[in-house]
């Protein structure tokens, strides 16, 4: 069958089942990350980011290509998670500027529309890395280019595309020494190459593999983590709005005319946790409030109202159990006149958490390794602590990208500050300066993190051979600054010999995070060695609780 035109609904079908694809094979992605660490979540980072696109888009299925574009976009924006997700929206951003306006695109319209998505996303990436996801794409897109110069098929075209980001997937290895080293292709890239599969399976109008599954609901992955998370760390008395409400207004002739900031400033009276995103169609709206019927009322007056969704926070709350893990450590509370600053910052593990907030963090967001935050959990912080100047503490490297986005989309006052550790962020948080400007805090934070040196100590979730170390699965692992040093069949030998590895004569300082699956009686153990090894050493011990990471180490 051949296909001379795209349009909406068709468009929407492959976005449709490329989500699914990804969704399918996430782990199989995930399984692609090169460090035999157990926290390797590109393919759910790209698989919780699609799902949000692909959830918009169904609901805004319509014959413009264009339109379904824009919403595909939206959806990505606001749930891209990690660096994989960040890329994959700014591909689609990209992609939907390209078709604008359109009912409906040619097979070099396409190509072209693929080419600006490249464009895109290497202008998002500060310093772009070739041999991964953004190589594939870049590779796929030319040969679409090429293609379409001569052939009006889309399915041939599409075919192509497949055909060169496999080719492409292949010769990652080539760019990235690590990959060759340990036999994989980039994770991303295997990521990118089944969202195209499962776009020309639909052109041809075949079944990708494993379609049988269906998509998993924004509300178990997103929603639901929410909802925990804003309430888990506060006493129910304290929530002063209680009805988490969303909904969308679909705009029509002869309602009051839509204008974003008037809609959004009329609505903030209304509570807080207020979100809007809006286009010449319809507006989507997220908010906390004490009275659900006046907002929605209030909405009414733009159109008709669509996807309601009202849930009492105060009943959610009394269900939760005692010392779960919250996604965020967010207590709700009336907003007041502006602070002059606000601190965001992103941790796993609830002592870790609670750290962050001694040390002046006013919001928390639970995220890092295993579950990074979306781009719209991070707009939400910022938007709650209403602050005129907001800093954010990213403390991942996956996380960095989210944040950089979440504070372009944002309206206030944010720098990030690119802190790719928990010993950084702290180090960081502790040179803030309440009473400096915020380019002066940006230079002062950054720079603190420079002098702080980075331990970690985990698992190897597979064999593996990085660096001239040879792991096996279940060997425990000593990571400094990022590279693993040194392994061991027993975690307390494995905590030593990163710790020899880390201290020098210079160092004054060493904090110890104490995590889930290090015991009182292994850190008693541990404690001893670092007296009788290094005796100038300061200690500090901290329960961090957080999973998968025995210990965190910082030495200053």
């Amino acid at each position: 069958m051949s296909i001379t035109l795209l349009d909406g609904k068709r468009f929407a079908q492959m976005v449709n089942q490329g989500a699914i694809y990804l969704s399918n094979n996430a782990k199989m992605v995930d399984a692609l990350n090169v460090f035999p660490v157990p926290d390797g979540d590109t393919g759910t980072n790209m698989n919780l980011s699609i799902t949000s696109g692909a959830k918009e888009v169904q609901k805004n299925v319509v014959d413009e290509i264009g339109k379904v574009a824009e919403a595909f976009s939206k959806g990505l924006l606001m749930g891209a998670r990690g660096n994989s997700g960040v890329i994959l929206s700014q591909l689609f951003r990209g992609f939907a500027k390209a078709v604008a306006g359109k009912t409906s695109i040619d097979s070099k319209q396409f190509a072209d529309a693929l080419q600006s998505g490249v464009n895109t996303a290497y202008k998002a990436v500060m310093k772009p890395v070739e041999g991964t996801i953004l190589t594939v794409a870049k590779d796929a897109a030319k040969k679409a280019v090429q293609v379409a110069k001569h052939e009006d098929d889309l399915v041939v075209v599409m075919e192509e595309v497949v055909k060169e980001a496999k080719e492409s997937l292949n010769r990652t290895p080539q760019f990235l020494p690590i990959l060759k080293e340990v036999g994989v292709v980039d994770s991303g890239g295997q990521g990118l190459v089944f969202i195209y599969e499962g776009f020309l399976a639909e052109l041809k109008g075949e079944k990708a593999p494993g379609m049988a599954k269906t998509m998993p609901s924004m509300t178990e992955l997103v929603n639901a983590e929410h909802h925990k998370s804003a309430q888990s760390h506060m006493n129910t008395e304290d929530i002063e709005f209680g009805y988490c409400t969303e909904f969308m207004v679909k705009f029509e002739e002869g309602k009051k005319r839509f204008d974003e900031e008037q809609f959004r400033n009329d609505l903030s009276q209304f509570g807080d946790s207020l979100l809007v995103i809006a286009d010449d169609e319809l507006a989507k709206v997220h908010i906390h409030s004490e009275q659900p019927g006046e907002v929605l009322s209030y909405g009414q007056q733009y159109g008709s109202l669509i996807n309601m969704k009202i849930e009492n926070m105060r009943e959610q709350h009394s269900s939760i159990v005692a010392g779960e893990s919250t996604t965020s450590s967010i207590k709700e509370e009336k907003k007041h006149e502006k602070e002059k600053y606000g601190i965001v910052t992103v941790a796993m593990g609830s002592g870790i958490s609670e750290l962050f907030q001694s040390l002046g963090a006013h919001r928390v967001i639970e995220g890092g390794q295993t579950m990074n935050p979306s781009t719209e959990d991070i707009v939400r912080a910022i938007q709650e602590v209403n602050a005129e100047n907001v800093i954010i503490l990213p403390n991942n490297s996956n996380i960095i990208m989210s944040a950089e986005q979440a504070a372009s989309v944002a309206k206030e006052n944010v720098i990030v500050i690119p802190s790719k550790t928990v010993p950084q962020g702290m180090s960081a948080l502790i040179a803030f300066n309440p009473e400096a400007t915020l380019e002066e805090n940006g230079k002062a934070m950054e720079e603190a993190m420079q002098h702080v040196k980075t331990g970690q100590v985990t698992f190897a979730v597979r064999d593996s051979n990085i660096d001239g170390i040879e792991l096996k699965t279940g060997d425990f692992m000593g990571i400094y600054d990022k590279k693993i040093v040194t392994k061991d069949q027993d975690q307390i030998e494995a905590a030593k010999k990163l710790l020899q590895k880390m201290i020098t004569n210079e160092d004054e300082i060493l904090t110890i995070l104490q995590g889930e699956d290090a015991s009182d009686q292994e850190l008693e153990c541990l404690l001893e060695f670092v007296s009788e090894t290094f005796a100038d050493v300061e200690v500090e011990v901290h329960k961090g609780n957080q999973p998968l990471y025995a210990y965190i180490f910082a030495v200053e």
